[in-house]
This record gives structure tokens, C-alpha cells and sequence, in this order.
């Protein structure tokens, strides 16, 4: 089906059910235990610099293996997947000296996405969607990287909007959606978003592709790295009219849960959540159970919190199919509707009546 079917039929599933994303792709990285050699493949055989641990240069050097994952979950029950892109920026491929592969590295993981999306709703007869997963770098726009001069930025905003940019241009022929996600720096998010806008209103991408975007609570103190409350977040980047909007990374169900709650309140469009399956333990690995990270989103479903639900650091394609069997049944969240009003941010909202 093309993208605008497969829109209109994810609309019409998202009315009568949660809809389902794919749980991490590091994890099921890990698991193929690659070396130096196994990350490099032929191509990259004589690199100048190590590049273990490039998940996303993994596109070119092992394809097959990536498809497949992407093949996994939507075994487990998922109706959309991310594209093995989190990373796929020349800002980001600088640590490998990769800058000049980004756009390839972008456009392959996007397609291979979307050859197992599509392979998945051949057989099923069911919408199955690729998300363009665009990661917040490893630079940010809101803190210095030195203490010593708090007004000091490494990077500037026009530099990563450009960098999203070609990012987001060579993923596009293959993505029924964007997603802006584990957005630590709302600066960079805005930087992503304003790509994605700019590129519309030139014409070089489709202008009904839409945006998702999904933010990450970093500890207890219930805000971004970058100091902002769940609904200042919100209330800063909802001039995107996201199709949906959500959480994810940092926090097990259990802990993310109250910020589930507080962006359910204010969110206008779709809410969106997946967790980590639990804390890293001491070894920095992740223990939850299928079963348990199943329980805790189905608690958010029954709560009416979310429209759609999957995992991030530590789930695999057990957590998503334990997921998908126990939210099948339950209503999705209902569309909220905000009075009219003046909502502001910075670190905290501000709301004029």
C-alpha cells in the first residue's frame, strides 16, 4: 500500500486499539556479539580508527542481520519499527571519522526497514509502518561542554539543523514517519523539527510526512537533561503538531509512569511511551522481565495514558510480544481537547488564559 493508505489505515487501527512499536535495537545487536572485524565487514577492512560500537554503520556492513531484527518485531506484534538511524548525523559519525557516509548510512537504514515493513504487511494484510529514528546527537545546544565557560557551545544550532537535514532528506523516500526521539535538549529537538519544516516547504520531502516526537525524563527530578518539566517540553515543541508525543529511554515503566501521566493530561495529539525494561543493574544489565515490563504498560493502558506502546534499552522481541498480548484488548487513550490559551515555556509551563 502507499504511505497515504498506510496512514489512513494506522488511523483507523489507532482509533480501535494501542498500536504497537518495536523494542531496542541495540539490544539484539548485542546479541550477535560482533568484533572489530564483524562491525568493519570488507568495505570498512583498512579504516583508520576503531568502529565498534557504530550500530548504525551496521546498515553497510551487515544488512542482513539489521533486516532482520527489524523482522523480529514485527513477529512479536509490532505495527511500526525505528530505522537503525539513531546516530546516522555527520555530527554523530564524527567519532568514527564517518561524516561522509551519514546521508548512505541514513538512506540504507531506512530502507531496510522498510523492505521488512513491507515484507511483514504482505503477509499479515495489516498497515505495518517505518519510523525515520533521528537520535539527539552527542552534542547539545542548551549546556557547555566546559565548566569553566557556561556560555560556550560546541556547535552551533544552524550546524545541526543542516546535519538533521540530509539526515532526514535521505530517509524520507522510505518513512511513513519521522521520529525525533530520546530529545534530552529540546534545542536539538527544535533543531530536528526545524529541518524537517524547512525541507517541507521546499518541496524536497513529502509535506504530509509526519512528525513524532519523544522526549526523555533523565532521573528523579522529573525533567530533561536540559531542565524542562514534562509539560514545559511539551508546551515547547507542540508548534510541530506532532502526530504523536511521547516518552522514552532512562526510566523503567515504573519510574516513567507519573511523567506518562502528566503528558497524557496535556498532550493533543497521541501519547507515546517505551520504557527501559526496568534499571540497569550493577553489570549494566537489564533484567525486567517480558512479562513484568508487559503488566506495567498494560497498567498505563487500562489507566487510559497511551495510544501506542513498546520498549526501549533492554526490551527484545519477548517484551514487545508481551506487550502486544496484553494491550490488545484495551481502548486506546481518548482525544483530549485543551481550552484556548497562551502556553509558554522554559523550564517550567506557563499558561495564559
Amino acid at each position: 500500500m502507499s504511505v497515504a493508505e498506510r496512514r489512513i489505515a494506522l488511523e483507523a487501527l489507532a482509533r480501535d486499539r494501542i498500536l504497537v512499536l518495536d523494542g531496542a535495537m541495540g539490544t539484539q545487536i548485542q546479541l550477535l556479539k560482533l568484533d572489530e572485524v564483524g562491525y568493519r565487514g570488507e568495505r570498512f577492512a583498512d579504516w583508520d580508527c576503531p568502529i565498534r560500537g557504530n550500530n548504525d554503520i551496521l546498515n553497510l556492513t551487515r544488512p542482513a542481520a539489521v533486516q532482520a531484527i527489524h523482522k523480529t518485531y514485527f513477529d512479536a506484534g509490532a505495527d511500526m519499527v525505528e530505522t537503525n538511524t539513531f546516530s546516522a548525523t555527520a555530527i554523530a559519525q564524527a567519532d568514527y571519522r564517518m561524516e561522509a557516509l551519514a546521508d548512505e548510512i541514513a538512506a540504507e537504514g531506512a530502507r531496510l526497514a522498510r523492505a521488512a515493513a513491507d515484507e511483514a504487511e504482505a503477509l499479515s494484510g495489516a498497515p505495518k509502518a517505518v519510523l525515520g529514528a533521528i537520535g539527539p546527537t552527542n552534542k547539545t545546544l542548551s549546556l557547555s561542554p566546559s565548566v569553566e565557560d557556561p556560555g560556550f557551545r560546541d556547535i552551533t544550532f544552524d550546524r545541526m539543523r543542516k546535519a538533521y537535514a540530509k539526515q532526514v532528506e535521505a530517509m524520507a523516500p522510505y518513512c511513513d514517519f519521522f521520529l525525533i526521539e530520546t530529545i534530552f535538549d529540546t534545542l536539538n529537538a527544535k533543531a530536528a523539527i526545524k529541518a524537517v519544516l524547512d525541507l517541507r516547504v521546499a518541496g524536497k520531502i513529502d509535506s504530509s510526512l509526519p512528525i513524532i516526537l519523544s522526549g526523555t525524563i533523565t532521573d528523579a527530578s522529573g525533567r530533561t537533561l536540559s531542565g524542562q518539566t514534562t509539560e514545559a517540553f511539551y508546551n515547547s515543541v507542540r508548534h510541530a503538531r506532532p502526530w504523536a508525543v511521547g516518552l522514552n529511554c532512562a526510566l523503567g515503566g515504573k519510574q516513567l509512569r507519573p511523567y506518562v501521566v502528566e503528558l497524557s493530561r496535556v498532550a493533543e495529539c497521541k501519547v507515546m511511551a517505551y520504557p527501559n525494561a526496568g534499571l540497569p543493574d550493577a553489570f549494566g544489565e537489564y533484567d525486567e522481565t517480558p512479562d513484568e515490563t508487559a503488566a506495567l504498560i498494560a497498567d498505563w493502558a487500562r489507566s487510559g495514558l497511551i495510544n501506542i506502546a513498546g520498549g526501549c534499552c533492554g526490551s527484545t522481541p519477548d517484551h514487545i510480544a508481551a506487550i502486544a498480548r496484553e494491550i490488545l484488548t484495551i481502548a486506546p487513550r481518548p482525544a483530549v481537547s485543551r481550552p484556548r490559551a497562551l502556553r509558554l515555556s522554559g523550564l517550567e509551563p506557563f499558561e495564559l488564559a
